[in-house]
């Protein structure tokens, strides 16, 4: 993986939502595996082996005329990895508690500090949506909890619940990099008590959490949640993300189905996070 080479696209969007999301999701489907919200757009990452000049042919949003999307493009070796994160990774702090940080960076006065590099995986806490998974972990008891970090990205809030005393803590990513990222992050902040597994929710029947975290996005969520239930213990609490305020209703319908009750919603920009018990 070392001599892996990628191509960077750093597209400028205009106006942000839905256009990132619906960006995000074609560049998926065309091979881009990997990809960095920024204050003016995303930042795409493909393996040069997968790309080909025609690469953006198929982008349909690009040709749309509700959105204005511009991109430059340039080629990154692996070796710099560090240097690019150490332009674009700042350091953040969710409610005067809990501090997300690369290892170059000064340590804060905090009661929790997580030091990852997260290289290209999705979950550095600049997010809203993982923002808000970090409050609530920081706002509920998770002493002595099982629980399942379902999409676990860098692994940062498996390893919050972790510092909050959750154990045995399952981190699930089908994406390699983001389960190769989680280990390297788990050990370096010295976890315990935290599996990483490569897979999607079909690995899931057969255990059972008392917590639930999964922030992904509302398809996903809805395909899986049945899966998600089932696995959850009773008076188990889900948290959701990865989706609008528009999507609220639609959520907490589908969790309403599967005996789940709504008890809370946190909003930042549009994006929604909800509680749900059991």
């Amino acid at each position: 993986m070392s001599n892996t080479v990628y191509l960077g696209y750093y597209f400028k969007v205009q106006p942000l939502q839905p256009a990132v999301e619906i960006l995000i999701a074609e560049l998926g489907f065309a091979g881009f595996e990997s990809f960095v919200e920024t204050e003016d757009g995303v930042t795409a990452y493909i393996q040069r082996d997968e790309w080909h000049p025609h690469i953006l042919e198929d982008i349909q949003i690009l040709n749309s005329d509700e959105f204005e999307i511009s991109h430059t493009s340039e080629e990154i070796e692996q070796t710099n990895w560090n240097a690019e994160w150490e332009k674009n990774f700042n350091p953040i702090i969710v409610d005067d508690t809990c501090s997300v940080r690369a290892p170059f960076h000064e340590k804060p006065n905090t009661v929790y500090d997580i030091v990852i590099e997260p290289k290209m995986s999705f979950g550095t806490g600049h997010h809203e949506t993982t923002h808000m998974m970090i409050q609530y972990i920081l706002k509920n008891d998770f002493e002595n909890k099982s629980v399942l970090d379902m999409g676990c990205g860098t692994g940062v809030l498996a390893i919050l619940a972790e510092m909050k005393g959750a154990q045995p803590i399952d981190a699930v990513d089908y994406d390699n990099w983001c389960y190769i990222n989680s280990l390297e992050n788990v050990e370096r902040n010295n976890c315990n008590h935290i599996t990483v597994i490569e897979g999607d929710a079909e690995v899931l029947p057969g255990r059972s959490y008392d917590i639930i975290i999964a922030n992904i996005n509302r398809n996903i969520l809805l395909n899986d949640l049945k899966t998600y239930v089932s696995t959850l213990n009773a008076n188990g609490l889900l948290f959701l993300s990865g989706f609008y305020k528009d999507d609220i209703s639609i959520l907490v319908d589908e969790c309403n189905k599967y005996g789940l009750s709504h008890v809370d919603t946190l909003e930042r920009n549009d994006w929604v996070a909800l509680k749900f018990e059991k």
